[in-house]
C-alpha cells in the first residue's frame, strides 16, 4: 500500500463539478492499493498518517503530527500511484490491485480513519476526480507499507 502524503493549507475533490470531499489545513493523501495488501497494511498506513510528524512546532521543526494540529485528512484513491514505470514509455498497472480489492481496502481505510480522527473526507473511488490543493511547503512524502 502506498500513500503520497501532502501537507496542505486546504484541499478539495470534485466529481462532475460537485465537491465530494474537502479539508482546510491538514493532509491530502493519494492512496494506491497493491495486490498483496491487507487490512493490516491499511491499519499501518493509517497509523503513520495520523502520527507522522510533518507539521512545524513553534521552533519551525517538523515535530507535530496530524493529531497534534487537529488537521483534516483527505483520502483520495489513485491506482496510478502503484504503476510500474521502470521500463518503456508507458506505465504498467500490473502492480495495482484489482478494482474490487482496491475498493474494499480503500473503504476500510476511510472507515477506520473516520473512527480514529475527527476531520476526515474522501474522494470517490473509481471516479474521474479533479483534485485541488494548496501544498504547504511544499511538503510531500511517499509512504510505502
Amino acid at each position: 500500500m502506498r500513500g503520497l502524503l501532502q501537507r496542505v493549507r486546504g484541499a478539495r475533490v470534485e466529481v462532475g463539478g460537485e465537491i465530494v470531499g474537502a479539508i482546510d489545513q491538514g493532509l491530502l493523501v493519494l492512496v494506491a492499493v497493491e495486490p498483496e495488501d491487507t487490512r493490516e497494511h491499511a491499519d499501518k498506513l493509517l497509523h503513520k498518517l495520523l502520527n507522522y510528524r510533518v507539521f512545524s512546532d513553534p521552533q519551525g521543526k517538523m515535530n507535530l503530527s496530524l493529531k497534534d494540529v487537529q488537521g483534516g485528512l483527505l483520502l483520495v484513491s489513485q491506482f496510478t500511484l502503484a504503476a510500474d514505470t521502470r521500463s518503456g514509455m508507458r506505465p504498467s498497472f500490473s502492480t495495482a490491485a484489482p478494482p474490487a480489492l482496491g475498493a474494499e481496502l480503500f473503504d476500510y481505510l476511510f472507515q477506520q480513519a473516520r473512527q480514529q480522527h475527527a476531520d476526515v473526507a474522501s474522494g470517490r473511488f473509481g471516479a474521474d476526480m479533479q483534485v485541488h490543493l494548496v501544498n504547504d511547503g511544499p511538503v510531500t512524502f511517499l509512504l510505502q507499507i
